[in-house]
């Protein structure tokens, strides 16, 4: 069972790594166009960067902010020996809605449809930290 803990985050690192390729994709394809130049670039990005370019990197910069206390858990609970069924769904249902928070995100880009998937991507984020807690106190 404490496998199981692993499949969705190597889902979440395939959806992480689809993104960087399409940051760098939009990148060089804006360069190649004479859209942006390398100096926009030198800090981050500079307001000279076209939002269809910024976009990816943004949520590339997403997919490493919170997911990465998703990563932790994740551990935890392999490390531990604490991994339940209900860890499992929980894991694979967070991984499905920041999938869905970055199809929205690369897409159409509602702010309160992408919001109301963060948020409950966040809920069932604390639901695993949470159950984690109380497993190891136990």
């Amino acid at each position: 069972m404490e496998r199981q803990i692993l499949y969705p985050m190597l889902a979440l690192f395939a959806l992480t790594f689809a993104v960087l390729v399409m940051t760098g994709r939009a990148r060089f394809k804006a360069g190649f166009a004479r859209r942006v130049k390398a100096s926009d670039f030198r800090y981050g990005e500079s307001a000279n960067v076209p939002p269809d370019v910024a976009l990816p990197n943004r949520n590339l910069m997403n997919l490493l902010e919170t997911p990465m206390l998703f990563y932790v858990v994740c551990l935890a609970l392999y490390v531990t020996r604490t991994v339940d069924t209900v860890a499992v769904y929980l894991a694979w249902g967070y991984f499905a809605l920041r999938l869905g928070h970055s199809a929205i995100h690369l897409t159409y880009n509602n702010v309160y449809h992408r919001l109301s998937v963060f948020a409950a991507s966040n809920a069932l984020l604390a639901i695993l930290w949470l159950r984690w807690a109380l497993a190891i106190t136990r």
